[in-house]
């Protein structure tokens, strides 16, 4: 499987943009915009080409390509730092208990409460991968190659990790959880909200949202059946992260109800376990199935492949993905068991 994640580039603005149109809505970070997509890429550069190796507002933008025939079939983003431009909103759920000594009854409520409890978390988000290639494991591989990217790169990042599950969206493509919440107030579809929050961010989320706590047994069955729930299609993409160290506490999207999942960037298993060694050669054969990454920034990276750890620490990894990652002995590759 000849399949690579690298840095995305300016000329990948028309794949981008191809796979864009297929998301179906709810995908904040990948617009079917050309212009919103190219500010992304710009970001992305820029990015990639800061030297300081800091904890910064950046925002890196990874491309899966077939190394065979050079098409972009899948994506994913990093984010180190969210809340900077604007702020990141979220709902918190969370329960009241109350009592009336008259009654001698006890009332527990669930409100969602309007918070940027995130700010400052980094994120991975942006996942897409084109559905001709939904098979052999590359999901797996766009979502961990971010861990790897993340541990070759940690002082750029943050201490805590959040990772935004898309929320119910019915057939129609609208949002239950939007319609019986903040699309009272706003008098937009989900649709329409999505699609500005994504091309002009989310300050008009500031100016209009109500600020009071919203209580669940207020809402219409509809709405609140929802809450915290992932996308049939994105159960598997939770499941992935839970198997990461990440948890699900309670902060949910504020457009569909997803689930919002964190974890600290340090125990993600992906970081914890991910180790970098010295290829002493290409030749391993029957070795440990890996994901394997090398380069730095703008020349990271990233493939399945085999690995043999040596007694003296070093590595060797199979010839195809020594191809794939044009690296040689002597060279230095990052890698984590599949």
């Amino acid at each position: 499987m000849s399949f690579r994640l690298r840095a995305a580039r300016s000329d990948d603005l028309e794949p981008l943009y191809e796979m864009a149109k297929l998301t179906g809505g709810g995908f904040t970070n990948l617009p079917p915009d050309r212009k919103a997509l190219t500010e992304k890429l710009d970001r992305a550069a820029k990015a990639f080409g800061r030297t300081e190796e800091t904890l910064g507002d950046d925002q890196f933008v990874l491309v899966l390509e077939n190394t065979e025939t050079g098409a972009v079939r899948g994506t994913c983003q990093l984010f180190t730092q969210v809340g900077q431009q604007w702020p990141f909103y979220s709902y918190r759920l969370s329960t009241i208990t109350q009592y009336s000594q008259e009654l001698d009854r006890t009332v527990r409520a669930e409100i969602l409460s309007l918070v940027t409890d995130l700010e400052g978390c980094s994120e991975v988000g942006g996942l897409f991968l084109h559905p001709n290639e939904r098979a052999g494991g590359l999901g797996l591989l766009l979502a961990r190659s971010r861990y790897l990217f993340i541990a070759m790169h940690r002082a750029r990042f943050a201490d805590r990790i959040l990772a935004e599950l898309r929320g119910i969206i019915d057939d129609r493509g609208g949002s239950p959880f939007w319609d019986g919440v903040a699309g009272r107030f706003f008098g937009m579809s989900f649709q329409e909200a999505d699609y500005f929050n994504a091309i002009n961010g989310n300050q008009f989320i500031a100016d209009l949202m109500p600020k009071h706590p919203v209580y669940v047994a207020m809402l219409d069955d509809d709405a609140r059946d929802v809450i915290g729930l992932p996308h049939p299609t994105g159960r598997a993409a939770m499941r992935m992260l839970e198997n990461e160290g990440f948890a699900y506490e309670g902060y949910v999207d504020i457009f569909d109800g997803g689930p919002t999942m964190l974890a600290r960037t340090d125990n993600v298993a992906s970081v914890k376990n991910a180790k970098h060694a010295a290829i002493e050669g290409i030749d391993c054969t029957g070795g440990e199935r890996a994901l394997l990454a090398t380069g730095q920034l703008t020349t990271f990276r990233a493939c399945y492949g085999e690995r043999c750890v040596n007694a003296d620490g070093s590595v060797t990894i199979d010839a195809k993905a020594a191809e794939i990652l044009d690296v040689q002995p002597g060279d230095i590759v990052w890698s984590v068991a599949r």
